[in-house]
Protein backbone atom coordinates (compact mmCIF):
# COMPACT_ATOMS: atom_id res chain seq x y z
CA UNK A 1 0.00 0.00 0.00
CA UNK A 2 1.14 3.57 -0.63
CA UNK A 3 1.61 6.27 1.96
CA UNK A 4 -1.60 7.85 0.67
CA UNK A 5 -3.65 4.85 1.77
CA UNK A 6 -5.49 5.91 4.96
CA UNK A 7 -4.57 2.72 6.81
CA UNK A 8 -0.87 3.49 6.38
CA UNK A 9 -0.86 7.20 7.23
CA UNK A 10 0.93 7.65 10.57
CA UNK A 11 -1.43 10.36 11.77
CA UNK A 12 -4.40 8.07 11.14
CA UNK A 13 -2.74 5.23 13.03
CA UNK A 14 -1.86 7.63 15.83
CA UNK A 15 -5.47 8.81 15.91
CA UNK A 16 -6.59 5.20 16.40
CA UNK A 17 -4.18 4.66 19.30
CA UNK A 18 -5.27 7.92 20.95
CA UNK A 19 -8.98 7.56 20.13
CA UNK A 20 -10.25 7.71 23.72
CA UNK A 21 -8.15 10.78 24.54
CA UNK A 22 -9.21 12.49 21.30
CA UNK A 23 -12.86 11.90 22.16
CA UNK A 24 -12.18 13.73 25.41
CA UNK A 25 -10.49 16.58 23.55
CA UNK A 26 -13.37 16.91 21.09
CA UNK A 27 -15.92 16.93 23.91
CA UNK A 28 -13.99 19.60 25.76
CA UNK A 29 -13.68 21.72 22.62
CA UNK A 30 -17.44 21.50 22.06
CA UNK A 31 -18.13 22.50 25.66
CA UNK A 32 -15.65 25.38 25.79
CA UNK A 33 -16.47 26.94 22.43
CA UNK A 34 -20.03 27.51 23.65
CA UNK A 35 -21.19 31.00 24.57
CA UNK A 36 -24.35 31.82 26.48
CA UNK A 37 -24.59 35.37 25.17
CA UNK A 38 -23.00 35.31 21.70
CA UNK A 39 -24.24 32.41 19.54
CA UNK A 40 -22.05 33.51 16.65
CA UNK A 41 -19.00 32.27 18.58
CA UNK A 42 -19.92 28.56 18.43
CA UNK A 43 -21.22 29.02 14.87
CA UNK A 44 -17.92 30.41 13.59
CA UNK A 45 -15.78 28.05 15.67
CA UNK A 46 -17.74 24.96 14.65
CA UNK A 47 -17.39 25.88 10.98
CA UNK A 48 -13.62 25.63 11.24
CA UNK A 49 -13.19 23.01 13.99
CA UNK A 50 -15.54 20.59 12.23
CA UNK A 51 -14.04 21.13 8.77
CA UNK A 52 -11.96 17.95 8.89
CA UNK A 53 -8.55 19.07 10.13
CA UNK A 54 -6.09 16.31 11.03
CA UNK A 55 -5.70 17.46 14.66
CA UNK A 56 -1.95 16.80 14.42
CA UNK A 57 -0.99 19.42 17.00
CA UNK A 58 -3.30 18.23 19.80
CA UNK A 59 -2.39 14.63 18.96
CA UNK A 60 1.26 15.50 19.57
CA UNK A 61 0.39 16.69 23.09
CA UNK A 62 -1.55 13.52 23.81
CA UNK A 63 1.16 11.33 22.28
CA UNK A 64 3.98 13.00 24.22
CA UNK A 65 2.10 12.65 27.51
CA UNK A 66 1.21 9.00 26.90
CA UNK A 67 4.74 8.19 25.74
CA UNK A 68 5.95 9.59 29.07
CA UNK A 69 3.55 7.38 31.01
CA UNK A 70 1.08 10.10 32.04
CA UNK A 71 -2.18 8.75 33.45
CA UNK A 72 -4.12 11.87 34.46
CA UNK A 73 -6.46 14.03 32.37
CA UNK A 74 -4.66 17.37 32.12
CA UNK A 75 -3.15 16.29 28.79
CA UNK A 76 -6.68 16.44 27.36
CA UNK A 77 -7.04 20.05 28.53
CA UNK A 78 -3.66 20.91 27.03
CA UNK A 79 -4.49 19.25 23.72
CA UNK A 80 -7.72 21.29 23.55
CA UNK A 81 -5.68 24.38 24.41
CA UNK A 82 -3.32 23.69 21.51
CA UNK A 83 -6.24 23.21 19.12
CA UNK A 84 -7.89 26.45 20.28
CA UNK A 85 -4.65 28.37 19.71
CA UNK A 86 -4.28 26.81 16.26
CA UNK A 87 -7.91 27.56 15.33
CA UNK A 88 -7.61 31.15 16.54
CA UNK A 89 -4.53 31.72 14.37
CA UNK A 90 -6.33 30.24 11.34
CA UNK A 91 -9.26 32.63 11.82
CA UNK A 92 -6.88 35.57 12.03
CA UNK A 93 -4.72 34.33 9.13
CA UNK A 94 -7.68 34.12 6.77
CA UNK A 95 -8.50 37.75 7.50
CA UNK A 96 -4.90 38.89 7.00
CA UNK A 97 -4.50 36.83 3.80
CA UNK A 98 -8.00 37.75 2.54
CA UNK A 99 -8.58 34.03 1.98
CA UNK A 100 -11.83 32.70 0.58
CA UNK A 101 -11.29 28.99 1.13
CA UNK A 102 -9.76 26.68 3.75
CA UNK A 103 -9.91 22.87 3.85
CA UNK A 104 -12.12 22.95 0.78
CA UNK A 105 -14.77 25.14 2.41
CA UNK A 106 -15.51 28.90 2.40
CA UNK A 107 -13.60 30.69 5.15
CA UNK A 108 -15.37 32.12 8.19
CA UNK A 109 -14.52 35.67 7.15
CA UNK A 110 -16.24 35.04 3.82
CA UNK A 111 -19.36 33.45 5.36
CA UNK A 112 -19.65 36.00 8.17
CA UNK A 113 -17.22 38.93 8.12
CA UNK A 114 -13.71 39.94 9.15
CA UNK A 115 -14.87 41.40 12.46
CA UNK A 116 -16.48 38.11 13.50
CA UNK A 117 -13.38 36.11 12.55
CA UNK A 118 -11.03 38.38 14.50
CA UNK A 119 -13.21 38.56 17.60
CA UNK A 120 -13.99 34.84 17.69
CA UNK A 121 -10.27 34.18 17.30
CA UNK A 122 -9.69 36.41 20.31
CA UNK A 123 -12.34 34.48 22.25
CA UNK A 124 -10.59 31.17 21.47
CA UNK A 125 -7.27 32.56 22.66
CA UNK A 126 -8.97 33.51 25.93
CA UNK A 127 -10.48 30.03 26.25
CA UNK A 128 -7.05 28.55 25.63
CA UNK A 129 -5.57 30.52 28.52
CA UNK A 130 -8.40 29.46 30.81
CA UNK A 131 -7.64 25.81 30.04
CA UNK A 132 -3.92 26.33 30.65
CA UNK A 133 -4.62 27.78 34.07
CA UNK A 134 -6.85 24.85 34.99
CA UNK A 135 -3.86 22.48 34.80
CA UNK A 136 -2.30 24.33 37.73
CA UNK A 137 1.12 24.33 36.05
CA UNK A 138 2.92 27.66 35.80
CA UNK A 139 5.50 26.04 33.55
CA UNK A 140 2.80 24.97 31.09
CA UNK A 141 1.38 28.49 31.13
CA UNK A 142 4.85 29.88 30.43
CA UNK A 143 5.47 27.52 27.50
CA UNK A 144 2.13 28.00 25.75
CA UNK A 145 1.89 31.75 26.36
CA UNK A 146 5.37 32.15 24.89
CA UNK A 147 4.28 30.04 21.92
CA UNK A 148 1.23 32.28 21.36
CA UNK A 149 3.47 35.36 21.37
CA UNK A 150 5.97 33.69 19.02
CA UNK A 151 3.22 32.74 16.58
CA UNK A 152 1.97 36.33 16.45
CA UNK A 153 5.53 37.60 16.04
CA UNK A 154 6.12 35.17 13.16
CA UNK A 155 2.98 36.31 11.40
CA UNK A 156 3.96 39.98 11.71
CA UNK A 157 7.48 39.20 10.47
CA UNK A 158 6.00 37.39 7.47
CA UNK A 159 3.82 40.41 6.78
CA UNK A 160 6.79 42.79 6.81
CA UNK A 161 8.93 40.40 4.73
CA UNK A 162 6.22 39.76 2.14
CA UNK A 163 7.21 40.56 -1.45
CA UNK A 164 10.65 41.72 -0.32
CA UNK A 165 13.12 39.89 -2.54
CA UNK A 166 15.91 40.77 -0.09
CA UNK A 167 14.34 38.29 2.35
CA UNK A 168 17.03 35.88 3.50
CA UNK A 169 16.91 32.20 4.34
CA UNK A 170 17.46 33.17 7.97
CA UNK A 171 14.37 35.37 8.00
CA UNK A 172 12.38 32.61 6.29
CA UNK A 173 13.38 30.14 9.02
CA UNK A 174 12.45 32.68 11.68
CA UNK A 175 9.02 33.12 10.07
CA UNK A 176 8.21 29.42 9.81
CA UNK A 177 9.58 28.70 13.28
CA UNK A 178 7.19 31.36 14.51
CA UNK A 179 4.04 30.72 12.55
CA UNK A 180 4.26 26.90 12.40
CA UNK A 181 7.02 25.19 14.37
CA UNK A 182 6.43 27.06 17.65
CA UNK A 183 3.08 25.35 18.23
CA UNK A 184 4.42 21.92 17.20
CA UNK A 185 7.30 22.41 19.63
CA UNK A 186 5.20 23.59 22.56
CA UNK A 187 2.51 20.95 21.93
CA UNK A 188 5.15 18.23 22.41
CA UNK A 189 6.94 20.02 25.24
CA UNK A 190 3.89 20.43 27.49
CA UNK A 191 3.11 16.73 27.11
CA UNK A 192 6.42 15.99 28.82
CA UNK A 193 5.95 18.72 31.42
CA UNK A 194 2.50 17.52 32.48
CA UNK A 195 3.95 14.01 32.85
CA UNK A 196 6.55 15.47 35.24
CA UNK A 197 9.50 14.37 33.10
CA UNK A 198 13.10 15.50 33.68
CA UNK A 199 14.40 18.46 31.71
CA UNK A 200 16.37 16.37 29.20
CA UNK A 201 13.23 14.45 28.17
CA UNK A 202 11.17 17.65 27.94
CA UNK A 203 13.90 19.23 25.77
CA UNK A 204 13.98 16.12 23.58
CA UNK A 205 10.24 16.35 22.97
CA UNK A 206 10.53 20.08 22.22
CA UNK A 207 13.35 19.42 19.73
CA UNK A 208 11.25 16.76 18.03
CA UNK A 209 8.35 19.21 17.70
CA UNK A 210 10.57 21.96 16.32
CA UNK A 211 12.13 19.69 13.68
CA UNK A 212 8.74 18.28 12.73
CA UNK A 213 7.19 21.75 12.47
CA UNK A 214 9.97 23.21 10.32
CA UNK A 215 9.93 20.18 8.00
CA UNK A 216 6.12 20.32 7.83
CA UNK A 217 6.14 23.96 6.66
CA UNK A 218 9.00 23.45 4.21
CA UNK A 219 7.12 20.51 2.71
CA UNK A 220 3.94 22.58 2.43
CA UNK A 221 5.87 25.35 0.70
CA UNK A 222 7.39 22.81 -1.67
CA UNK A 223 4.00 21.24 -2.43
CA UNK A 224 2.84 24.63 -3.68
CA UNK A 225 5.45 24.29 -6.45
CA UNK A 226 4.49 20.72 -7.32
CA UNK A 227 6.95 19.02 -4.97
CA UNK A 228 10.64 18.37 -5.42
CA UNK A 229 10.26 17.92 -9.20
CA UNK A 230 7.75 20.70 -9.84
CA UNK A 231 5.28 18.14 -11.21
CA UNK A 232 1.74 19.24 -10.37
CA UNK A 233 0.22 16.03 -11.75
CA UNK A 234 2.38 13.88 -9.49
CA UNK A 235 1.34 15.89 -6.43
CA UNK A 236 -2.30 16.02 -7.49
CA UNK A 237 -2.92 19.72 -6.85
CA UNK A 238 -2.71 23.10 -8.51
CA UNK A 239 0.54 24.94 -8.09
CA UNK A 240 1.64 28.53 -7.86
CA UNK A 241 -0.61 30.08 -5.20
CA UNK A 242 2.42 31.32 -3.26
CA UNK A 243 3.86 32.80 -6.46
CA UNK A 244 0.60 34.59 -7.26
CA UNK A 245 0.44 35.86 -3.67
CA UNK A 246 4.11 36.95 -3.90
CA UNK A 247 5.22 34.86 -0.91
CA UNK A 248 8.93 34.35 -0.42
CA UNK A 249 9.40 30.66 0.40
CA UNK A 250 12.65 28.72 0.49
CA UNK A 251 12.74 27.54 -3.16
CA UNK A 252 12.31 31.13 -4.39
CA UNK A 253 14.70 32.66 -1.84
CA UNK A 254 17.43 30.26 -2.94
CA UNK A 255 16.70 30.87 -6.63
CA UNK A 256 16.95 34.63 -6.11
CA UNK A 257 20.27 34.18 -4.28
CA UNK A 258 21.62 32.24 -7.29
CA UNK A 259 20.08 34.51 -9.96
CA UNK A 260 21.98 36.42 -12.63
CA UNK A 261 20.98 40.00 -13.48
CA UNK A 262 18.26 39.00 -15.95
CA UNK A 263 16.75 36.44 -13.58
CA UNK A 264 16.86 38.87 -10.68
CA UNK A 265 14.98 41.43 -12.77
CA UNK A 266 12.29 38.80 -13.36
CA UNK A 267 11.90 38.22 -9.61
CA UNK A 268 11.83 41.98 -8.94
CA UNK A 269 9.03 42.40 -11.48
CA UNK A 270 6.90 39.39 -10.50
CA UNK A 271 7.44 39.19 -6.75
CA UNK A 272 8.74 42.62 -5.77
CA UNK A 273 6.37 44.69 -7.92
CA UNK A 274 3.59 42.16 -8.47
CA UNK A 275 3.64 42.61 -12.26
CA UNK A 276 2.77 39.04 -13.28
CA UNK A 277 2.00 38.06 -16.86
CA UNK A 278 1.02 34.97 -18.82
CA UNK A 279 3.82 32.44 -18.73
CA UNK A 280 5.52 33.88 -15.66
CA UNK A 281 4.60 30.96 -13.42
CA UNK A 282 6.08 28.45 -15.86
CA UNK A 283 9.20 30.58 -16.17
CA UNK A 284 9.53 30.82 -12.40
CA UNK A 285 9.17 27.05 -12.09
CA UNK A 286 11.84 26.61 -14.74
CA UNK A 287 14.24 28.82 -12.78
CA UNK A 288 13.63 26.80 -9.61
CA UNK A 289 14.38 23.60 -11.51
CA UNK A 290 17.47 25.08 -13.20
CA UNK A 291 18.95 26.16 -9.86
CA UNK A 292 17.96 22.92 -8.14
CA UNK A 293 16.13 24.74 -5.37
CA UNK A 294 13.13 22.39 -5.31
CA UNK A 295 15.27 19.33 -4.59
CA UNK A 296 17.41 21.39 -2.20
CA UNK A 297 14.30 22.40 -0.23
CA UNK A 298 13.31 18.74 0.04
CA UNK A 299 16.81 17.98 1.33
CA UNK A 300 16.51 20.78 3.89
CA UNK A 301 13.16 19.39 5.06
CA UNK A 302 14.73 15.94 5.34
CA UNK A 303 17.47 17.34 7.56
CA UNK A 304 14.85 18.65 10.00
CA UNK A 305 13.08 15.29 9.89
CA UNK A 306 16.39 13.68 10.87
CA UNK A 307 16.68 16.18 13.77
CA UNK A 308 13.18 15.31 14.95
CA UNK A 309 13.77 11.56 14.83
CA UNK A 310 17.15 11.76 16.55
CA UNK A 311 15.63 13.78 19.38
CA UNK A 312 13.34 10.89 20.34
CA UNK A 313 16.28 8.54 21.03
CA UNK A 314 16.14 8.98 24.85
CA UNK A 315 12.40 8.20 24.96
CA UNK A 316 11.25 4.66 25.84
CA UNK A 317 10.55 2.09 23.16
CA UNK A 318 6.78 2.30 22.65
CA UNK A 319 4.19 2.03 19.88
CA UNK A 320 3.56 5.78 20.14
CA UNK A 321 7.27 6.54 19.73
CA UNK A 322 7.36 4.52 16.51
CA UNK A 323 4.28 6.33 15.22
CA UNK A 324 5.90 9.69 16.00
CA UNK A 325 8.99 8.57 14.07
CA UNK A 326 6.79 7.49 11.16
CA UNK A 327 4.95 10.81 11.28
CA UNK A 328 8.24 12.67 10.84
CA UNK A 329 9.11 10.53 7.81
CA UNK A 330 5.65 11.03 6.32
CA UNK A 331 5.98 14.83 6.36
CA UNK A 332 8.53 14.60 3.54
CA UNK A 333 7.50 11.23 2.06
CA UNK A 334 4.22 12.81 0.88
CA UNK A 335 6.31 14.89 -1.52
CA UNK A 336 7.47 11.82 -3.46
Amino acid sequence: MSLDTPATKPHDRLRTVLAADLDGVNGLIQARMASEHAPRIPEVTAHLVEAGGKRIRPMLTLAAARLCGYSGDNHVKLAATVEFIHTATLLHDDVVDESGQRRGRPTANLLWDNKSSVLVGDYLFARAFQLMVETGSLRVLDILSNAAATIAEGEVLQLTAASNIETTEGIYLQVIRGKTAALFESACEVGGVIADQPDDIVRALATYGDGLGVAFQMADDLLDWGGATGDAKAIGKNIGDDFRERKLTLPVIRAIAAADAEQRAFWVRTIGKGDQRDGDLDHALGLLRDHGTLAATRDAANSYVAQAKAALAPLPDHEIKHLMLDLADYVVARLN
